[in-house]
């Protein structure tokens, strides 16, 4: 049997891709063992007692889980594994900016402790190609550029995003195909293939010195999926007979009992609709990462001999890609450009669209608004909302609906007839999975802290110990020494906003401003000042943005005016040339009479000009 320097290469800072191989699953116990605990600079020639003790610091070897997004909330995924001298990421994705972070586009993980510690990173895994888990990437490689990781969709779908940004020619990614094992210096991530609701995703068993950790990604159990790649349960298990240290699942789903029903039901639906849709034109909005959703609507369309138009650049993009790497099949013909609609009647015309959340600039929401250049709603259309609304977006997708109805057209969505199904694992997905690895350490992953805690319920229902279950937050530094497992520090950790072309320039500071701004409005307040005779000579002048009508309220505004006046007078030579001073002193009085009158506290920017 070939050594270990010879299964995995020479020097801990290369990086390899190599086929796993099956013998290590039917080893005796003994030999897993120490497979397990010989990946640091294995020595020979020891006698069986040295190796013993050898073994046996191996095993103490600290590794550290490190999450930096993901949890206690939903998206921007990213955790890091460190052991030894070496370290590498697990997805690098972005989440959406809530309510109260207003002008913000984007929100990604602080990558500053990573940064920190570039020079021991050895590479970037990742488990699929959805936003959550890749949308960060480009905005860490520009800051540290090192070989990412990922199935064929998955780094067909990175490569776009970073042709859009300039920097594809000089990243590296490596396609890897699951069951197969990419080391990164002492550890080792191997690939398995699970079900989600895009192509190319899997889950990661992570071999260290200390043990096997399992990280399922975002994962459910379809034994009927469109593409026929059924998860693959066995490695699970196989993995679970060997000894696995720690499993770290998905929790989105964790609250809902059952199974999750498998996306290859969307096409028994889609049959009945299309045939209900008879003499109507079709709009059908989905996930535009659902490459298994949009087969199954291209399929309908072609047997209802319909053609198919795509809304939306990232529709548009998800779509190439699947159909370069042949994961979209669809006819010759068939897609027709948004200029030719035109051409066809209504009934022959099936249009797929973006907009499913209800974002305000999606097509969709433009289409409902009546602000689409290209297409206008009417009571032909039979509008199909092929997704669930994600926690906090309801009363967008409500709206849409609502304005949608109003023209007249037909709207079938999630809550009425069965067009959605999840990606995502329920419980008895969840304990199919504990089952199978059956793993010393938990940790659920992925999701708000009730997904979290019910996913620890679920774990404990299985006959965990509640103290080897973990709930964990962003920036938590979790050690493990293959006998335990526990939390031991914090790094630097949060969230980063991305406004247009900054990154991170918008903080706390900025956003509470903007809340104040849209919450109060502004007033400006401007004078003039001559240095020379040190005399105000105009002013004050009051300006107001989002507070009050000023030609509505003349008499608040005339009342503000003699306030201001009256402590410009009593202002002295001293306090005229100390601008900092004066400006307070005008902030205050006028915030003072404004909340009395008004009981509102707008923004107040008083302005000195020199003259």
């Amino acid at each position: 049997m070939a050594t270990e320097k010879e299964q995995w290469g020479k020097g801990s800072s290369q990086t390899q891709v190599q086929t796993h191989k099956r013998s290590y699953s039917i080893r005796p116990r003994t030999q897993n063992n120490d497979y397990k605990n010989n990946y640091c600079n294995r020595s020979t020639g020891m006698t069986p007692s040295a190796q013993r003790t050898k073994r046996d610091s191996r095993r103490n070897t600290p590794v550290r889980i490190i999450p930096l997004g993901g949890l206690n909330e939903i998206g921007k995924n990213m955790t890091v594994f460190e052991c030894c001298n070496d370290m590498f990421i697990l997805d690098c994705g972005l989440a959406f900016p809530d309510m109260d972070m207003p002008g913000v586009d984007l929100v990604i993980p602080n990558f500053s402790y990573v940064e920190a510690n570039k020079e021991r990173l050895r590479g970037i895994v990742i488990t699929h190609g959805h936003e959550d888990h890749i949308g960060g990437l480009v905005y860490f490689l520009k800051k540290v550029n090192v070989p990412v990781y990922g199935t064929r969709m998955t780094i067909g779908l990175i490569k776009r995003k970073l042709e859009e940004h300039g920097i594809l020619k000089q990243c590296k990614l490596v396609e890897v195909e699951p069951r197969k094992t990419v080391r990164m210096g002492c550890m080792a991530v191997e690939f398995i293939n699970v079900n989600h609701s895009i192509p190319g995703a899997v889950g990661m068993a992570i071999h260290t010195p200390a043990g096997i950790l399992v990280h399922t990604g975002d994962f459910k159990v379809d034994f009927s999926p469109i593409d026929g790649e059924i998860i693959d349960l066995a490695r699970f298990g196989e993995l679970g007979s060997r000894g696995v240290l720690a499993l770290m699942a998905d929790s989105t789903n964790a609250e809902q009992g059952g199974f999750t029903k498998s996306e290859r039901t969307i096409g028994d639906s889609f049959e009945k609709l299309f045939k209900r849709a008879e003499g109507k034109r079709i709009i059908i909005a989905t996930f535009s990462s659902n490459v298994h959703r949009v087969q199954q609507i291209i399929d309908q369309a072609q047997h209802y001999d319909r053609k198919v138009a795509v809304f939306g650049r990232s529709m548009v993009h998800v779509m190439e890609t699947a159909q370069e790497l042949g994961y979209l099949k669809v006819p010759k013909d068939m897609i027709i450009d948004i200029e030719d609609m035109e051409r066809y009647p209504d009934e022959k015309i099936v249009l797929i669209t973006t907009g499913s959340q209800g974002e305000p600039l999606s097509a969709l929401t433009r289409m409902a608004m009546n602000s689409h250049k290209k297409v206008s709603i009417t009571p032909n259309d039979f509008i199909i909302i092929s997704a669930k609304p994600i926690p906090g977006n309801e009363k967008y997708v409500t709206r849409v609906v609502n304005e949608l109805m109003k023209t007249g057209a037909e709207v079938i969505y999630e809550s009425m007839y069965e067009v959605h199904v999840s990606g995502h694992a329920c419980q008895e997905e969840l304990k199919l999975i504990h089952a199978l690895t059956k793993p010393k350490f938990f940790i659920p992953m992925h999701g708000e802290y009730k997904h979290l805690v019910k996913h620890a319920e679920i774990a404990k229902s299985m006959g965990m110990p509640e103290e080897n279950i973990l709930i964990a937050s962003i920036g938590d530094v979790i050690e493990t020494n293959g006998q335990t497992m526990r939390i031991v520090s914090q790094v630097p950790a949060g969230r980063v906003m991305v406004d247009g072309l900054g990154v991170g320039d918008v903080g706390s500071i900025v956003l509470r401003d903007r809340k104040h701004l849209a919450q109060d409005g502004l007033i400006i307040v401007v004078i003039a000042i001559d240095r020379m005779a040190n005399a105000i000579v105009s002013g004050p002048d009051i300006i107001s943005r989002g507070f009050v009508y000023v030609r509505e309220s003349e008499e608040l505004m005339e009342e503000a005016r003699e306030i201001l006046n009256k402590t410009l007078s009593r202002c002295s030579n001293h306090d005229l040339k100390e601008w900092g001073t004066l400006k307070t002193k005008l902030r205050d009085v006028l915030s003072d009479f404004i909340y009395e009158k008004t009981k509102r506290s707008p923004m107040i920017l008083p302005i000195i000009m020199k003259i």
